[in-house]
């Protein structure tokens, strides 16, 4: 009989090899962060296009319900994204010229915006971790000085 040793004695664990984490764990553990990441892409995605077939339907011009803007409401100035409801309502209908006189700002930076949310999806339902896309810096500083310009130009009195 061999005597007995004071070293514990080790019991591979039932969901980790070696090495860590692997095997059917660790794609299980995979497989529920991708299916939880798609079906997020899928909701926002439909809820996304919801919203512009709700304006289509019912567009600001005739519905009551759209929410007001609480800067304009309590200032009486234009923000930014004041405008940004009819302006979309009007591309969706296809009235470009409308849109521009809605909220030019919006009109311009929707391109770059829906570009930025397509990628976002893309990365989204792909496998492999998610990273958010990362725009330059000097982008999104540039945007926001331009932003803080329309505002000023906006409220100019006429």
């Amino acid at each position: 009989m061999r005597p007995l040793s004071n070293r514990a004695v080790r019991v591979p664990h039932p969901f980790r090899n070696q090495r860590g984490m692997g095997g059917t764990a660790q794609r299980d553990a995979g497989n529920q962060s991708l299916r939880h990441r798609r079906t997020l892409a899928h909701a926002l995605l439909a809820a996304g296009l919801l919203l512009c077939a709700m304006l289509l339907v019912y567009p600001p011009s005739r519905a009551s319900f759209y929410p007001t803007c609480p800067i304009h409401q309590s200032l009486h100035l234009d923000c930014p994204g004041c405008g940004s409801t009819r302006a979309l309502s009007a591309l969706l209908h296809g009235h470009l010229r409308a849109a521009l006189r809605c909220n030019a700002l919006f009109v311009l930076l929707l391109p770059f915006a829906l570009a930025f949310a397509a990628e976002s999806y893309r990365r989204a339902v792909r496998p492999g971790i998610f990273r958010w896309p990362q725009p330059p810096a000097a982008a999104l500083y540039s945007t926001l000085a331009v932003a803080a310009l329309f505002t000023v130009v906006r409220n100019l009195p006429r």
